[in-house]
């Protein structure tokens, strides 16, 4: 199911919520109260009964969530109960990273193609995942791939995007210092770590 007409905002903060069910979860909390849940994101209540009200009712008055219950719904508000494919373009030091992190897959994604253009990684295996040509992305139409995540140098980000998208990819990470123009059905997020720390210093003490 997907939902029209949701801010942008409530979205970014739905998988955050997920994440603090899951801590929730491992700890053995069946249920948590509003104002627990708000002081463990450290949130708002209001925001949260908002955000969630969006998708319908969440929650039993004067019991809270049921943590397992609430996670398999935001999952399924966020599609990712169907467990969405995905696959790695750049299997440099940042690709390498990104595929020993296990959160995708308590998240309920998998990385299960992974694509390079240097000769020595083709053909190796990480995992159980062989390393393909770049130049056969377009191998991964037919294969229910709906996610993409690029690790490449800026240069090259906007024609393997274009590659990507002609295969049926319609989501995209991108980890490349460039901004990806792509049609209207494609949507893209993109991260910039040294980006992100430039605005960081702003929030750090003046030095006198």
């Amino acid at each position: 199911m997907r939902y029209h007409k949701i801010p942008d905002e409530t979205i970014k903060r739905l998988p955050r919520y997920m994440r603090a069910l899951l801590l929730l979860i491992k700890e053995g909390r069946e249920t948590v109260s509003s104002g627990k849940f708000a002081e463990l994101l450290r949130a708002n209540p209001p925001q949260i009964r908002k955000d969630l009200s969006y998708f319908g009712a969440f929650g039993t008055p004067g019991v809270g969530y049921d943590t397992k219950r609430l996670f398999g719904q935001i999952q399924a508000i966020l599609g990712l109960d169907s467990t969405p494919k995905a696959a790695l373009v750049g299997l440099g030091n940042l690709g390498t990273a990104l595929l020993k992190y296990p959160g995708f897959k308590a998240y309920g994604m998998h990385i299960t193609a992974i694509f390079d253009s240097n000769p020595e990684k083709i053909g190796e295996t990480v995992g159980d995942i062989k390393v393909e040509n770049v130049l056969e992305l377009s191998t991964l139409k037919g294969r229910n791939m709906s996610l993409g995540i690029i690790t490449v140098p800026a240069p090259a980000a906007q024609e393997i995007a274009d590659q990507l998208i002609a295969a049926g990819v319609n989501g995209i990470l991108n980890f490349a210092p460039y901004y990806l123009k792509v049609p209207e059905h494609v949507k893209v997020i993109t991260i910039d770590i040294a980006m992100e720390l430039a605005r960081l210093t702003y929030y750090l003490p003046t030095k006198t």
